[in-house]
């Protein structure tokens, strides 16, 4: 009889811990829930919630912020687990970072990001292979944007390169060219092409790398004249954003100032009254007078997080695009994913554990501790 009570006993916590189970429930329910697991859990467990998350997620976040101020907590943290309510790269550099005993934790495994997926380390490893031949490499520093597999940051760190954010991908530059002529920037152009424009760089002294043409369809002169080699990728939140939509803001909200992150096109970033990341944008509303009132072309939940908490101060928040730009991926995360991955620790189960290979860690972390230590 102890025995069949037992059996009984663990599989009710097998089931009751199984996702299908929780995906079954409300949203709503979920809350009690989490946060009675919290409290079980304690200070073994923090929470990592990236700025585009939703809300009925991040509010029950340690840490909010973007990637570059989430990256330094995972590096700082001395908590058991670090349960990353962001995407998967996210959650790949938290592990890079974590301390041997610690555990990263991806509610769910889906949540990835489409500008990651393109840059694939076979396709960089032929680009580099192709760039050697033509005797470019040997002045060259490769540069890729946190939004990136551990391989590709592995790679950099390999052959003397970093990562970097929105948040600090001007330093990284500097600190790039302080050491080579040219940079190989991965994998969003966007970003790359705004950050070398603002220091002066001229958009023909930047081309752009095709992993899908032959010799990324540029020529080997056009190669050589280069300072910049950007890869042809691109956020399918932000590249959704064009000129228009500041056109459109300037004729029937003239007194509004637009404000875009760096990963919107050159041409809306043109436009534009400020450029910056996502710290970036929210302390510039911060800092705005009463009464100011933005256009703000980044994710929507951020944004409507912002027109909430502005409002009292009597400041306008709209989103630059009426259509409201989604990171379909990042809301893949939900409350009954964060309670299925919270009271699986409790029944004593690690589930979406993610773990980098031994040997990409060891160049990723390279390439990771040189963005911590260039100026944000």
């Amino acid at each position: 009889m102890e025995e069949a009570a037992a059996a009984t006993a663990a599989y009710a916590v097998q089931e009751s811990c199984s996702l299908d189970h929780y995906l079954s429930q409300p949203d709503h329910t979920m809350d009690e829930r989490i946060a009675l697991a919290r409290a079980r859990l304690g200070t073994d467990v923090i929470l990592l919630g990236h700025h585009y998350q939703r809300d009925e997620v991040i509010r029950f976040a340690d840490y909010t912020g973007d990637s570059y101020k989430l990256s330094k907590v995972a590096a700082e943290t001395d908590a058991k687990y670090m349960i990353f309510c962001g995407v998967h790269f996210m959650a790949e550099t938290a592990d890079v970072l974590a301390k041997p005993w610690q555990q990263v934790i991806l509610p769910d495994l889906n949540a990835g990001c489409s500008m990651a997926d393109m840059a694939e380390i076979g396709q960089v490893e032929n680009c580099w292979d192709a760039l050697e031949r033509a005797g470019l490499t040997g002045d060259l520093l490769p540069l890729t944007y946190m939004n990136s597999t551990a391989a590709i940051k592995a790679f950099c760190g390999e052959n003397g390169g970093l990562v970097c954010t929105s948040s600090n991908a001007r330093g990284a530059f500097e600190w790039a060219f302080a050491r080579k002529s040219k940079i190989l920037f991965l994998p969003d152009q966007h970003l790359g092409r705004n950050t070398a424009y603002a220091m002066g760089i001229p958009l023909s002294e930047m081309v752009v790398w095709d992993p899908y043409q032959i010799n990324g369809g540029a020529s080997t002169d056009r190669l050589r004249a280069a300072k910049v080699i950007l890869w042809k990728g691109h956020c399918s939140v932000h590249q959704r954003f064009l000129p228009e939509h500041v056109d459109h803001i300037r004729r029937e909200r003239p007194q509004m100032q637009v404000v875009v992150h760096p990963e919107c096109r050159w041409e809306v970033c043109q436009k534009a009254d400020a450029i910056g990341s996502t710290e970036r944008i929210i302390d510039v509303i911060e800092k705005a007078p009463e009464g100011s009132s933005f256009a703000v072309g980044t994710e929507i939940h951020l944004v409507n997080r912002l027109a909430k908490r502005f409002a009292p101060l009597g400041k306008e928040i709209i989103t630059l695009d009426d259509a409201g730009c989604l990171c379909t991926t990042m809301y893949r995360i939900s409350p009954q994913h964060l309670a299925w991955s919270l009271e699986n620790l409790i029944a004593g189960n690690v589930v979406n554990r993610i773990q980098v290979d031994e040997d990409v860690k060891h160049w990723a972390r390279v390439a990771l501790d040189r963005m911590l230590e260039v100026q944000a």
